[in-house]
């Protein structure tokens, strides 16, 4: 223990667990009810010896340049996307995640996801309570069958393993693909009657869902991402549900996040979309703040994060 330290946090976090870190260090929450700007995040990271960050916030190597103090990043998430691991690396900063905590939650809310798209929930739910509904309709809302379909899961870590082990519950057929392997993902969008994305994003699988990938896809299937936005080109996503190239989308992410008003995605039919709430449980998110927490105080003492970043590489 290297005796009180500075730990910047940009969001109030659910569960106690942030209590720990204030009952020995100092310890700065961000009051507001949206993320810090990059420039208050740089301002509060020069004067911390430990950041606590949200995926919505900017951990560039410009910052971690003018943060001479900083000895741990702690991410309260499992993507890491938002920050340079590299910039981090070179400085001698571990950077900490929290996997495993938000695995059951995301693949209940992807499965959540799939079936409200197969069977057209939302417009069944709106047309209820808008009082248009009359009578029994033999031909109303016909959706798809879950049941004994296949899915292709694209991305077989954590969390798309625990959906393949929901849809052996459904008796579907599991395609799946590991990595970015382009005849076993052309097999596998050919296929499935559901996509369903569990890819980190990286330089290889940022755009992955293209306007090609999409054009292979049936005209029943329904696409289903709670992974990151920018796996899926949203302009070629809203014109393949414009032209009727797929059946469907329902995304928890989207990119940008949140998707603007205007944007011509918010058009398209079939379209179903939630505010990133894959690890929206309260044992989930209370797990996470639990780990990010530990990640911070192990960095502070200079110790392993419990969970460290995949493959971090020190100078």
């Amino acid at each position: 223990m290297r005796g009180m330290a500075r730990i910047f946090v940009t969001r109030e976090l659910p569960g106690p667990a942030l209590t720990k870190l204030k009952e020995t260090h100092e310890t700065v929450v961000w009051p507001g009810e949206l993320p810090p700007s990059y420039a208050e995040l740089c301002a509060q990271a020069a004067q911390s010896d430990a950041l606590l960050t949200l995926l919505t916030d900017r951990v560039d190597a410009e910052l971690i340049a003018a943060s001479p103090k900083l000895r741990v990043i702690a991410n309260y998430a499992v993507g890491y996307d938002n920050i340079d691991v590299d910039a981090a690396s070179a400085a001698g900063i571990p950077v900490g995640n929290t996997p495993d905590a938000l695995t059951e939650a995301t693949a209940d809310l992807t499965f959540a996801l799939l079936m409200a798209a197969a069977r057209r929930i939302p417009e069944a739910a709106s047309f209820a309570r808008n009082g248009q509904w009359q009578t029994w309709e033999p031909a109303a809302f016909l959706g798809a069958d879950v049941y004994g379909a296949t899915i292709g899961i694209i991305g077989l870590g954590r969390i798309g393993q625990a959906v393949a082990r929901r849809a052996a519950g459904f008796g579907m057929e599991v395609l799946t693909t590991e990595t970015r392997d382009q005849h076993n993902l052309e097999h596998l969008l050919r296929r499935s009657d559901f996509v369903s994305i569990h890819l980190p994003l990286t330089d290889g699988t940022r755009g992955l869902i293209d306007a090609d990938a999409l054009a292979l896809m049936k005209p029943t299937a329904i696409l289903i991402n709670t992974a990151r936005g920018p796996i899926v080109d949203r302009e070629a996503l809203a014109q393949a549900l414009h032209t009727g190239q797929i059946a469907g989308a329902a995304l928890d992410v989207t990119s940008p996040e949140p998707l603007p008003p205007g944007d011509p995605l918010w058009q398209a039919p079939n379209l179903l979309v939630v505010p990133h709430i894959g690890s929206a449980t309260w044992s989930a998110r209370e797990r996470m703040t639990e780990i990010a927490v530990e990640n911070v105080l192990a960095g502070l003492e200079g110790r392993s994060l419990p969970c460290q970043v995949p493959q971090q590489l020190f100078d």
